[in-house]
Formats: structure tokens, sequence, C-alpha cells
């Protein structure tokens, strides 16, 4: 089919199937612009020819436009999005549903129901759009009850009750569907999940507020002439609920602390201590708290406090500063309220520094009180308190650890290897150190062979030391999954991740990279770097690993979007750039990817995930001269370099070979590389799968 002409609409790849018919991407050579072709089975050819003419008319943002229709096939325009999912922040969803009840509206005016409503037929776009696709079941209104054969046609968990017995559909039988995919939105779970249920039981209650369960009950109630009448209704309900003045969250960002004291080396123990108390608040129930990475972005900047509050969403900053003496310390905090700027609490604090943990819990129950969070007592438990020059250690290894070079990981691993030694019982240093083994392999230093055991020793230590220690569990996952193949252990470490009561969020970024990615669930990877990103959306590594994820998932619209959101945080990072280069070079720009891929190496060139895809590029270009010098490099450093290079430049076969031997060697680097379309789509993949343990997704 791939390469087939069909009118005057080139056959590109397959985009799926279903009951009525198979999709296909395809490009229009008389216009030059690509479409979503739609082959219809041939008993369902005539019913389509008479509606689709109808639904081309519709002309509304929100509805997918059909172009053109044919004797057994249908040209629609082709949307790059992923389907609507849940669960969503409720004013979120609400959103979004207004976008759909719009379109149905719409459709609802020209006389056109929908009938198959369900997140399937919903994509979301980039730029936050919605589009309703597939009026394959589509009827026209006044035809609706005149054809009982079609009446049960449709998706069950969506379908509404007159459907399913048969009986004839009108515009409030979109209006259930519609209920039904708004509930599933929020909840994150379906309201029905049979066709019986849909008939006889109500869903489990919604938790959201009380207006926005009244418009969903009044959509899904069983009788017809119980629901809102018609789309006008809901849009007009759903629009009341948006502008209503919602109660906000309890929120907070805590800016880097200043160094006061005399010694500039002092600044890591200034930035651990905002860090720590930053951590506390975290595990205050009902309080927003921004992340490290995006509250440290404004180190340095002289910014109004109201202005850095909006660019992090929160209604509080928690600003300070430490001055260090021999052994006493000296702390102001002050808590501002972005809104008008005036203090809401400050205080000053003298003490030994042996008294620098109760200090922190003192200063996080007094924010707790200054914003009424209620302080729930062993909510922020210290499970060990640690040697105190053990604890400095770690502090300085968490500083060098943030700037994500392989000289800082050799400085952070040397200084927890100290932490453990001063305190054997201090789960911390223990889960840092797996981390830096991690790394050091994950980055072609040292051999995978030698450093994944070791950082799964230190990592098993830690959770034996606190069953509750994110991290530990989190390596253990990256170790079950990118060294043993073992995806049974790697979701059972992911599950206690992700029920850990304070999750980093660079932790559930990194393991739906390491563990959803390889197993394919990349829209589930998706949904989890953007639960990663709430908090801290000024992350540039999980934005650019946000951006790599959509590529897997063949989205290159959003993908490239994410990808410059990342350069535009932070243009001297090496991995925006180079996630923007790998979605233009798969999709075969490559002037843009040549672009990007130079910056990404300049800003990282001990990397060989940037060289290897400069060298493929240039090669593909022809120009070998400069290829075959970086290739001279790249087979020093032999890994997910030079795969990159052979999957842009060589043929299906050496690929393959190349992967087999990252597989063989036990290449970190293989299973998430894996995810790549065109790692899937090699003939050899199977074969290359069945190494990994992994099932065959997406081959």
């Amino acid at each position: 089919m791939i390469g087939e002409q069909i009118a005057h609409y080139r056959i590109l790849a397959k985009l799926g199937q279903g009951g009525m018919g198979e999709v296909w991407k395809a490009r229009d050579t008389r216009l030059d612009r690509i479409v979503a072709l739609k082959r219809l089975k041939a008993e369902h050819n005539a019913r389509f020819e008479q509606e689709g003419r109808a639904i081309a008319a519709l002309n509304h943002p929100n509805i997918c436009a059909l172009y053109d229709i044919g004797p057994d096939y249908l040209v629609m325009e082709y949307v790059e999005g992923s389907p609507v999912s849940g669960p969503l922040p409720v004013e979120r969803a609400v959103k979004l549903a207004i976008q759909i009840a719009a379109a149905l509206e719409e459709a609802h005016g020209k006389g056109i129901l929908h009938r198959d409503l369900k997140p399937a037929n919903i994509l979301e776009t980039g730029k936050g759009t919605l589009k309703l696709l597939d009026f394959g079941l589509a009827k026209l209104a006044a035809d609706a009850d005149s054809t009982q054969t079609m009446a049960v046609m449709g998706t069950p968990a969506y379908m509404a009750p007159e459907q399913a017995e048969g009986k004839p559909a009108d515009a409030r039988s979109d209006v259930f569907s519609f209920g039904a995919v708004l509930y599933e939105m929020i909840a994150g779970r379906r309201a029905f999940e049979s066709l019986a249920a849909v008939v006889r039981d109500s869903p489990k209650p919604l938790e959201a507020p009380a207006e926005v369960v009244r418009v969903v009950t009044r959509c899904l109630a069983k009788a017809p002439s119980d629901r809102l009448q018609t789309m006008a209704e809901v849009k007009a309900a759903l629009e009341r609920v948006a502008v209503q003045p919602a109660e906000r969250q309890p929120s907070i960002a805590v800016l880097p602390f200043a160094n006061m004291s005399r010694d500039p080396d002092d600044k890591y123990f200034s930035d651990g201590l905002a860090e720590e108390i930053m951590n506390t608040l975290a595990h205050l129930p009902g309080l927003k708290v921004t992340a490290r990475t995006s509250a440290f972005a404004f180190r340095g900047k002289e910014q109004d406090v109201r202005k850095i509050a909006e660019a992090l969403n929160v209604r509080t900053i928690l600003e300070g500063s430490v001055r260090r003496s021999d052994n006493r310390i000296r702390v102001t905090a002050q808590l501002i309220n972005a809104e008008d700027g005036y203090h809401l609490w400050s205080e000053r604090y003298d003490r030994e520094m042996a008294d620098v943990f109760a200090m922190q819990d003192e200063i996080a129950a007094a924010i707790a009180a200054a914003l009424r969070v209620k302080l729930v007592r062993g909510a922020a438990r210290r499970r060990h308190q640690p040697n105190l020059q053990a604890y400095e250690a770690v502090l300085r290894a968490e500083y060098e650890q943030h700037k994500s070079t392989p000289e800082a990981n050799a400085r952070a691993k040397q200084l927890v290897e100290r932490a453990i030694g001063l305190d054997p019982a201090y789960s911390a240093p223990h889960a840092q150190l797996g981390l830096c083994c991690f790394l050091q392999a994950n980055w072609g230093l040292m051999r995978a062979s030698e450093m994944m055991p070791a950082a799964r020793t230190y990592a098993q230590k830690a959770v034996d030391l606190d069953p509750d220690d994110a991290r530990g569990h989190g390596t253990l996952c990256v170790v079950a999954s990118l060294y043993d193949y073992d995806w049974e252990e790697a979701g059972k470490q992911f599950r206690l991740v992700l029920a850990a009561e304070h999750l980093p969020p660079e932790v559930r970024a990194g393991l739906a990279r390491v563990y959803l990615l390889p197993v394919g669930r990349v829209q589930d990877a998706i949904e989890q770097i953007e639960r990663a990103l709430e908090p801290d959306p000024l992350n540039v590594f999980a934005r650019a690993l946000l951006a790599f994820t959509l590529t897997a998932g063949d989205m290159h619209d959003r993908a490239l979007a994410e990808a410059q959101k990342g350069v535009e945080l932070e243009p001297s990072h090496w991995f925006p750039h180079f996630s923007m280069s790998l979605s233009y070079a798969l999709r075969g720009e490559l002037a843009a990817a040549r672009t990007a891929a130079e910056r990404s190496f300049g800003a990282a060139a001990w990397n060989a995930q940037p060289l290897g895809l400069l060298a493929g590029i240039l090669a593909q270009m022809g120009e070998r001269e400069r290829a075959d010098e970086l290739l001279g490099r790249l087979r020093k450093m032999p890994g997910v370099g030079l795969l990159l290079y052979h999957l842009l430049f060589s043929g299906n076969d050496t690929t393959a070979d190349w992967f087999a031997k990252m597989v063989e060697d036990r290449d970190p680097n293989a299973p998430v590389f894996s995810c790549l379309k065109p790692i899937r789509s090699n003939p050899r993949w199977p074969a290359l799968a069945k190494m990994m343990n992994l099932p065959v997704v997406g081959s």
C-alpha cells in the first residue's frame, strides 16, 4: 500500500484502522499538502458518500476538515496530536471540554450527529487546540431514526443508553457521550466499562467542584429528557464554571538563599538549605511547591517577586540568606505575598550548626501556619538524623550533580563515598552514589558491566535504610530495565516510585524515559513527563525529554515546539538542541537538523549522542570529510553515538548489527533509543526486541 497512488494522493504511511476501514497518511500531489486518507470497506461506501458531503460543509476550528470524497475513500485534514486523556486538572479539562462542545454544537446546527464520540476521536495538537475526528458513524439528524440497523453501532463504553438499546438517536445521544468523555478526562477512568453498565449503572462519584459534577451528571442521565438538551446548553454551563473564581490552592516557590558567608564556596550550603526546606514543604498536604530547577532559575536575576510568582504560577515566594561562621549559622527568611509584594512572615534564626535540622522544621512549620496549611504530624518525618559532616558532604554532592557534567559527577561520587564512611546508616548518599554509577555507564565513561551492578547495590542499600527513598527505587527501576531487561521487576519498582509520598519531578520524568518508552507506552511517558513539568515548568532537561518522547511518538510538530521551549530556557544546554535535531533529521529536514546538531555538539563535545547525530547528518548530506573526522572520534566511544550515525546514514542491517552489539554489551542507551521509529520499523526488530525481553510493540 505504501507508495500506491489513489487519484492524486500518494500513500506515505499507515496511521491506523478500525471497523469501517483503514486510515493512511498521504500526500496530495496536486496541492502539495499532507492529508489523512480513509479507505472504506465496501459495505460502507454508499452510506459514506451522502453523509461525507454533508460533513464537508462543516467549517469549525475544532473539527477535522473533510477535503475530498472518492468512490471508496475520504480525504481529511491531517492532524498531528495525541488523544485527550486523564486525569487532568479540572480547570484544564473544562477548557478542553468547551472546545469539544463548540465543535458538536456546530455539527448539530448543520443537522449532523457524531454518534461515536470517545477520547480516541479527539486529538489535542501541540498548541492546545482540540480537533474532533472521525464522523465515521455520523448521521444526518433527519435520518437518524430511519435506519434502525445502524442504531447499535459505536463504542460501547461511550454509547448513550438509547443507542445501546437500539432506539433512535438524536443530539442528546451525543450529549451523553460527551459526558462520558468529560468524566474520563477528569477522573482518569471510564465512567462505564461495558454496554450493560451504560444502561444499568451510575458511574463512581467524581471528585470535582460541585458545579462541574452537576454538568457531568446531567449529561449522563439515562433518560434523554433528563439531560441537558443541546450542546449549546452544555457549552454555556461549562463556560459559567470556567469564569467562576475558584479558590486557589496555596502555593510557594523557594528561591535560592543568598550566601552571606565569607567563603563564596559556601554557596552549596545556602542552596542545600533552601532545597531542604523546599523538600520539607513538599510533604505538606494541600501545598503546591515549585521544584528546585524552576525556582533556582531566577538566581542572580533582579526581578520583582511578583513577576517571578507569575512565571512559576505561585501565590507566595520564600527568600532568604545564610551566613556561616565557625559552628554557628544565621538564617533569615521572608515569606512574601506575590499579589501585593508584602511580607506575610519573616524571621531570623541564630543557631549552632548542630541545630540545623530542627531549624528547617521550624521554618516549614512557620510557613505552614502563615499559609494556613495543615501541618500533619509525621508528614515530613526524618527517619534518620544524619551526622552533620555527612549531611554537608551530601549537600556538596547534590550541588555538583546539578551541573550535569562528567567532572561534576566524579566530584559528587567522591563526596557521597565520604558521606557513607561518616554515616553508613544515612540513606541519601547511598541513593546518590547509585545515581553517580548509573550516569558513568549512561554517558559511556565506564563499562556498564561494572557500573550498573554497583548502582543496584547502592540503591538497594538506600531502600533498605529508608523504604520510602524514591531515588533509590528509581535507580532500581533503571537497572532492572536498562541492564537486566527484567521488565516485571522494573514495573514493580516503577509503581513503588509513583506511590511515593513526595516524588521529585526529575525522578518521574527519568523513569518515563527508562521504563515507559522501551515497553512502548509512549503516551503514558508523555503524560508522566508533563506531570513532572507541572511543578517544574522551567526544567530544561524535562522539557527536552518531552520533545524526545514526542519524537518517539512521531509527533514532530509538538516535539519541535517543546524543544524550542527548552532552547529558550537554556540556550547552552545540549539536550534541547539534540532533541530538535533528531526530530528534524527523522523527518528529512537535514539543513535544520544540522544547525541544531552543531549547537548540541558545541555544548557537549564529550557526549557521544550529539557527536553521533551530527556525524550521521553530515554523512547523509554528503560532507564525508568532516563526517569521517567525527566518526574517528566516535569509534573511541562506542555505543549510542555510533548507533545514531548508522541509523541516519547506514542501511537497516548495519544499524541492526550495531544495535544488537549494544544490547549484548548491556549498553543502557539501547532500550531507550529502541523507541525510535527507524529502530522499530527495522525488519530485524522482532529479533532485537526478543534479545531485550521486550514485547514487539510498534513493529
